[in-house]
């Protein structure tokens, strides 16, 4: 099949790419790379000075851009299958999209879009306050106010973002849901077209190694996104694991990196044991699929429902964490007064990703999603 990915979060178009190459396919991802994470892509779509504080700069990144998009469109044309990332699937105001939407739907086959990230059902699932238990939008039955989600809700609930979601969720052939927790959402509005598949990792790039705190000392690892700390939960996870650090001085060492291009982190990464996640989530994310597969412990979303969607009975890797200072501060000082979990929750992770995530298996059912048999 000839098949384009267009759009890119946190490197699953392109890992997912690298599975369907490997069975054959013909495979081209379009994107920016994430903007600030460059991770690879076949065509670049990337719009400069986007943030600048000089509106004449902001401009003229808007017209080239513009202008980039308009090159490009005729090479995407041919394709027995698109996806999209997500409704936004490029960086221009929601209102201005649907015409390249009808552009892709006219000239190619199938097309599908992803729920990987933020999106109008995501949010308005996490407002309901009954569809999780906890999520970026609510702890219970409270919601949970920061200036991050203020924003998705005016954008994705009161804005033009949620009525080309609503257009496209209806349009197009099918939603891939890649993390219970997208699943969840759309699962009562789109339940005949909707497909769980779970985040691709690509085994072959990665070197697996069960980790061990040999001299009792645990290595922790954060990466901190600054825009997106609250909305997140790394301001909590940090400050419970600065003083996990600080009862424990001789038996804690924390590596804090921030924004930093994804080959980089990989490689700051590897040099630790526990890698702190997100704390809202169900499920790990592929930044802690990543770190998983490499053979480190995670601290992030493990709950019953993210083993149960992809059939796990037995491994259970991750070190889930409820939205509680003090439930990860007990996590966490638990793994450093036990240092001897490390090695064990270590083959765990590496085996959980090589069950459910090898990007070939993952790639497969892609496949057998888009052109069923």
């Amino acid at each position: 099949m000839k098949i384009l990915l267009l759009g890119e979060y946190s490197n699953v178009h392109w890992t997912l790419a690298e599975g369907l190459r490997a069975l054959g396919h013909e495979v081209c991802v379009v994107s920016d790379g994430d903007r600030w994470k460059d991770y690879p892509r076949d065509i670049s779509i990337v719009r400069r000075w986007r943030t600048s504080p000089w509106a004449l700069k902001r401009t003229l990144g808007a017209v080239l851009y513009l202008l980039r998009l308009l090159w490009v469109m005729p090479r995407l044309r041919g394709y027995d299958v698109v996806q999209l990332i997500n409704p936004v699937f490029i960086d221009l105001k929601a209102s201005r999209i649907m015409p390249f939407y009808r552009y892709l739907r006219r000239h190619n086959g199938k097309l599908f879009m992803g729920a990987f990230g933020i999106d109008k059902y995501w949010v308005k699932a996490g407002l309901d306050c009954t569809t999780f238990r906890y999520s970026d939008f609510n702890i219970g039955s409270q919601l949970r106010h920061n200036p991050d989600n203020d924003l998705m809700i005016r954008d994705w609930l009161h804005g033009p973002k949620g009525q080309l979601n609503d257009r496209i969720a209806a349009d197009c052939d099918g939603i891939i849901a890649g993390l219970y927790e997208y699943y969840a959402s759309y699962h009562p509005y789109f339940t005949d077209k909707l497909r769980f598949i779970p985040f691709p990792i690509n085994l072959d790039n990665i070197t697996s190694a069960v980790r061990t705190a040999h001299d009792g000392v645990v290595k922790f690892f954060v990466g901190v996104q600054r825009e997106r700390n609250a909305y997140k939960g790394t301001d909590i996870m940090l400050r419970a694991l600065r003083q996990v650090e600080a009862e424990y001085p001789d038996r804690c060492q924390v590596t804090v990196v921030e924004s930093v291009p994804f080959r980089q982190y990989i490689q700051l990464l590897n040099q630790s044991h526990v890698q702190l996640d997100q704390l809202y989530s169900y499920t790990p994310s592929m930044n802690a699929l990543q770190a998983m597969a490499q053979g480190m412990v995670v601290v992030s979303g493990g709950e019953p429902e993210s083993y149960a969607i992809i059939g796990e009975e037995e491994l259970r890797p991750i070190v889930n964490v409820q939205p509680d200072e003090d439930d990860v501060h007990r996590q966490l000082a638990h793994l450093v007064e036990h240092p001897d979990l490390i090695a064990q929750l270590s083959r765990q992770s590496i085996e959980y990703v090589r069950r459910h995530h090898s990007h070939t298996s993952v790639a497969q059912r892609y496949v057998q999603a888009w052109i069923p048999r």
